[in-house]
């Protein structure tokens, strides 16, 4: 999942973009509305992660410039404001989430996730994918039984394929996947971690679909 966080406290934004990262998702960082802005018309977000108190304007109104531009980004807010009016406020403008600080790290993934789950149609994290069983909650993987160690960048686009079963996710797609990961993105990296993905989880684990990019297949 390619995760935006908008936070301009150095402290907590580092300590939130390495958690997210740990997590096994791509996590873009900005200080500022502006930029942020820029990186939304730019890419293509999964999540957003929102401060409201930026340096140069509110989150609140960012939110609402989303939603009635019609984009449908999950939202969580991260923010000091902690009176029930700040939280329905947030939640008003659109917000799928509200976490006030401080808060537990820990916390935060169990709401990603879930916040995740619910926009990919997916609300149960136990998914059966022929002999696989994934859990998209604890980001694991068990082939017959067996535990399948995957890196991060193996954990990122395989997720991307359980969460759209059916659907043939195009070679741009994935490589979006693994945007903001520490390696850069070379043009076979992703016929190099399919390959990977399917010495691991087995050969019909993920189709190609010719001329068009690769779908879930049965495994």
């Amino acid at each position: 999942m390619r995760v935006l966080l908008i936070e301009d406290d150095v402290g907590l934004g580092s300590a939130v973009r390495d958690q997210v990262a740990d997590g096994g998702h791509s996590v873009d960082w900005v200080t500022r509305l502006d930029a942020a802005r820029d990186h939304v018309r730019a890419a293509p977000y999964e999540l957003i992660l929102l401060d409201l108190m930026l340096p140069d304007g509110r989150g609140l109104d960012f939110l609402k410039a989303l939603r009635a531009g019609g984009d449908v980004t999950p939202v969580v807010i991260l923010t000091a404001l902690d009176q029930i009016s700040d939280r329905i406020g947030g939640l008003n403008a659109g917000a799928d989430d509200y976490l006030v600080k401080p808060f537990d790290l820990d916390e935060l993934t169990a709401r990603l996730a879930a916040v995740s789950r619910r926009y990919h149609g997916n609300p149960n994290p136990l998914v059966t994918v022929g002999t696989l069983s994934v859990d998209l909650a604890a980001k694991a993987v068990r082939r017959s039984g067996s535990p399948v160690p995957l890196t991060a960048r193996e954990w990122a686009l395989f997720e991307a394929f359980v969460q759209r079963p059916g659907m043939i996710l195009s070679k741009p797609q994935l490589e979006e996947r693994l945007y903001a990961f520490d390696q850069e993105v070379d043009s076979n990296t992703i016929e190099v971690h399919v390959s990977r993905l399917r010495k691991k989880l087995g050969a019909a684990a993920i189709e190609t679909v010719r001329g068009l990019g690769y779908k879930l297949g049965a495994a």
